[in-house]
């Protein structure tokens, strides 16, 4: 599973790689038309431009909640015990799935929503937009729940003296 966790970790970077390099040809056509005149207006280039970002957004909070570097603040004091350090990690992950689940939860109807919508400019299907919030719900779940299955394993591991 953890091989699957992490080249899907993998391809969400690379995702959000191929979305920063695509950004820069609308927001590069738009500044191009607004200062030299070398192109034509396109209105359509600033609503690519917004669902690249949209995208950017949340593939980023997706990589985040597994770098650790998104949600994870430190919301209690750090303990001499491993046993406080374990409940305050925990604390935070659960937290994070709470949020999670109820991108996944209201992001589903966020998605129907989408569904019977279509942008008014370049005529896409708004789905592509707002199926983002709950494929986001799920990846920090998933990611969430990796990250709780480590925090076990560790505190078992240290609690046996195996590490």
């Amino acid at each position: 599973m953890r091989v699957v966790l992490e080249s899907y970790y993998r391809f969400l970077k690379l995702l959000l790689t191929i979305l920063m390099t695509l950004l820069i040809i609308p927001v590069s056509m738009q500044i191009l038309s607004r200062y030299t005149g070398i192109i034509p207006r396109f209105i359509w280039t600033e609503e690519i431009a917004r669902f690249c970002f949209v995208w950017i957004i949340m593939i980023g909070a997706m990589i985040a909640v597994r770098d650790g570097t998104h949600f994870d603040v430190d919301v209690l004091p750090r303990s001499a015990s491993k046993y406080v350090e374990f409940a305050s990690r925990m604390f935070v992950h659960l937290a994070i799935l709470c949020m999670a689940l109820s991108f996944v939860y209201w992001g589903y109807d966020f998605g129907i929503l989408g569904s019977r919508q279509r942008s008014e400019i370049s005529g896409l299907p708004m789905l592509s937009i707002y199926i983002g919030w709950p494929i986001a719900g799920a990846t920090w779940t998933v990611f969430t729940l990796e990250k709780i299955w480590d925090e076990v394993k560790n505190l078992k591991g240290e609690h046996h003296g195996a590490r």
